[in-house]
């Protein structure tokens, strides 16, 4: 199981690998659409990648209750447990 932190820095690289952005703009209180200015398109490849990196199940009807970092690090974190 990953430690918050761990799911931060995987989340990161995940959402540099698709976006660009750099890896320290990702953080906690940041809002995906907001914030990293993320669509719909990329944060369903971001959601992919990060079930197949945690090894968590991500439903479609949760995904939209992720609307910053933070909320998908606590998610993918009880997911684990």
């Amino acid at each position: 199981m990953a430690s918050n932190e761990e799911i931060l820095a995987g989340l990161a690289e995940i959402i540099n690998e698709e976006t660009g952005l750099s890896t320290e703009a990702v953080q906690l209180e940041k809002s995906f659409t907001d914030d990293l200015d993320i669509d719909s398109i990329s944060m369903m490849t971001i959601v992919v990648n990060a079930e197949e990196k945690f090894g968590v199940r991500i439903p479609d009807e949760e995904v939209k209750n992720l609307s910053t970092v933070g909320d998908a690090v606590d998610f993918i974190s009880k997911a684990q447990a």
